[in-house]
């Protein structure tokens, strides 16, 4: 299993070893359905049936085959640096210190619930609701989700400054419709919820009836919050939760909390600057029960928070509770193993240490140059379309067009790394690593307040599947992990694959996030502003709402309808992606030339390239998850949904007007 994160390469051609092997496009494909029935199951079906879910994962794809064979060299680097006794504060000591304190069960299992004796003990010295406030600074230290959310970032109207934020939060569920919603699946998840809360306070040493009235108590609190929420499609729109105001008109709006006071205990540097207030009318309402909710309901809130919080780095019985109720939500049967669990915090705590050991053993300058190439042929062939796009104004399109040139690109893993050194780490105390971790992200953000603005920073580790376009910075970030192709060597991959694979689903995607609902409403410079006309506007909103309207009548498991609201930005930079990544493969001499490989054209293999990223499958529960939370569609609607919008997906598999996946001329979304 020890591979290499492998390159892509543009040749245009596969060489003579390469085609002696099976075609891995094709080996995935499901003859038994037609590409113009449901191109999903016909791109990805066969390796579907072949490739059962594991007991304990909710889904199971691409993405977890490149995350197995980084597990592979990540658990690696983690045993070598526990063998090596490396000196204090080393990378080495403080990787593998992690990963020993993480794989100590016995010592943790012994310890109970003794590890947060010193957080319990000062939950029950709350006396007063004025004590609520120095205990939610020092709860958002510790990182417990509770009351509410806050953190510095860069300020949506001048990307130049730091600001402080704050947001609704402090559900112990996803998100508020779990606590709204009556159907038999939300039900359900809310059922396992109040139980895993009476488990919890019970293992916190309530009484039978104590436990009860506590667990009410609190599940009611938090509906109210649930209630005072903003809908998810809500939080989408960046003006409506941008409410810049001053230290004074926050104690106004929401006086049950000394701000002042919270911003001393927060060690926040400039306490009477401004802050932006996401949702205001959240604020009130959490001002209102933090007066009218009697403390000791807050009381047992704060110490259920807690628990849950940490639940997953104590005993086997608190561990385990946790997931029992979180298996409502995913519908996995069994734990995953620990050894990758503990890989995960490790991630989350310190993965940047991780990164600049990984990048250097598995993504090479030679690898960083060839994607920095790849985005800006992919780049070159938005900004042409964008000069011959028909519906945008002169004035707009010289704007686009200037935001695109901006357009910053990270690749492959960051130029300067994030200092560890204040970060302490030992082998005696898992649960004190991943606190002491928690501190220092927290310290990390905050003392980013009052100084100018990092614009090197990376918000992502070089070994995460994953990449992001940050409006603020006008940036796409691009790691080593997201361009890795499971089993797969440099030589083994065609054009064809390469820019459906990375250059549309991903590079093209994350380029235009910039220019897709919420993206489109920061400038070149990344400040929240109104740039384009009004006519242009009301036209890209015309084109926007069809793409909304498509992807709401996708039902992905039982009654549960997309929300094409909510999933808008992600649909239009999936098509979007699409679109721009077909008109550069275009121009490679794969394309021209047509030459088929086993038995698929180029532009088959680039529409099925683009499919392999999104083979996925999930269990119901885990789709039912995605679909109330995310912003993003399932898979299957992820590549079923943009592909019907281009001609050339029409003639590559030739669906007519009576097959499942043709959709009417005048219903296909264009927007780039």
């Amino acid at each position: 299993m020890k591979r290499v994160l492998f390159t892509f390469t543009l040749a245009a051609s596969l060489n003579a070893t390469a085609q002696t092997k099976p075609d891995f496009l094709a080996a995935n494909i499901d003859p038994a359905t037609s590409p113009a029935a449901d191109f999903f199951q016909y791109a990805n079906g066969g390796w579907i049936k072949r490739t059962p879910i594991p007991p304990g994962e909710s889904s199971w794809g691409v993405g977890n085959l490149v995350q197995e064979e980084i597990y592979s060299r990540i658990l690696d680097i983690n045993k070598k640096a526990a063998a090596e006794k490396a000196a204090t504060g080393s990378t080495s000591q403080k990787i593998g210190d992690f990963w020993i304190s993480g794989m100590d069960t016995v010592a943790r299992n012994k310890a109970g619930l003794a590890p947060l004796k010193e957080e319990l003990a000062a939950i029950d010295k709350i006396g007063s609701y004025k004590d609520l406030t120095k205990a939610a600074a020092s709860l958002h230290f510790a990182g417990v989700n509770c009351f509410f959310s806050d953190y510095a970032a860069q300020d949506d109207k001048n990307s130049v400054a730091m600001v402080f934020k704050i947001d609704q939060g402090g559900l112990g569920m996803p998100n508020r419709e779990y606590y709204l919603k009556t159907d038999a699946r939300t039900l359900k998840v809310r059922e396992a919820y109040r139980q895993y809360m009476l488990q919890t306070l019970l293992q916190l040493g309530y009484s039978a009836a104590q436990a009860k009235a506590a667990m009410t108590s609190v599940y009611e609190l938090e509906k109210k919050m649930a209630v005072a929420s903003r809908k998810l499609e809500d939080l989408r729109d960046p003006y409506l939760n941008y409410n810049k105001m001053t230290f004074g008109q926050l104690n106004q709006l929401c006086p049950a909390i000394d701000w002042n006071a919270y911003a001393k205990h927060s060690a926040l540097p400039n306490p009477k600057d401004s802050v932006v207030v996401g949702q205001p009318d959240f604020f009130k309402a959490l001002s209102k029960l933090l007066t009218t909710t009697p403390i000791a309901v807050w009381k047992h809130y704060i110490k259920f928070q807690m628990v849950m919080n940490y639940a997953e780095f104590l005993d086997h019985t608190t561990d385990v509770n946790y997931f029992n109720y979180r298996r409502s939500l995913t519908g996995a049967n069994v734990m995953r193993p620990r050894w990758k669990r503990v890989l995960d915090i490790e991630e989350a705590c310190m993965g940047e240490l991780l990164g600049q050991l990984f990048a250097s053993a598995y993504f090479n300058e030679k690898a960083k140059e060839r994607y920095s190439n790849l985005v800006e042929a992919i780049r070159d062939n938005y900004a042409e379309r964008l000069r011959n796009l028909s519906w945008i104004s002169d004035a707009t399109r010289q704007r686009a067009l200037d935001k695109l040139k901006k357009v910053e690109k990270k690749v492959g893993f960051p130029d300067k790394w994030k200092d560890f050194s204040s970060l302490e780490i030992s082998a005696a105390s898992y649960f004190k690593n991943v606190l002491r971790a928690s501190i220092y992200w927290r310290a990390y953000n905050i003392n980013k307040l009052g100084k100018p603005v990092d614009r090197t920073e990376w918000q992502i580790t070089p070994q995460t599947y994953n990449a992001y376009y940050n409006p603020s910075n006008n940036e796409i970030v691009l790691p080593a992990g997201i361009f890795a192709v499971p089993g797969m060597k440099d030589e083994d991959l065609d054009d064809a694959f390469v820019y459906g694979y990375a250059g549309a689903s991903t590079i093209g995607h994350e380029i235009t996030h910039g220019f897709d609902d919420q993206g489109r409403q920061y400038d070149a410079e990344g400040n929240l502003k109104d740039w384009w006309t009004k006519e242009d506007v009301d036209e890209f909103n015309k084109r926007a709402k069809s793409i909304i309207q498509q992807f709401s009548e996708f039902v992905p498991v039982d009654t549960l309808h997309v929300n094409g609201e909510v999933t808008q930005g992600e649909n239009i930079a999936d098509l979007g992606g699409m679109v721009i990544g077909l008109d550069a493969f275009k121009k490679t001499a794969q394309y021209k030339e047509g030459k088929s490989i086993a038995g698929l054209t180029p532009i088959q293999r680039y529409f099925l390239g683009y499919a392999f990223g999104w083979m996925t499958q999930s269990k119901k529960e885990r789709l039912a998850v995605l679909v109330m939370t995310d912003v993003h569609a399932p898979a299957k609607e992820r590549v079923n949904g943009p592909v019907v919008n281009l001609p050339e997906f029409y003639e590559a598999f030739g669906v007519k007007p009576t097959d499942k996946m043709y959709r009417e001329t005048g219903k296909r979304v264009q927007i780039w």
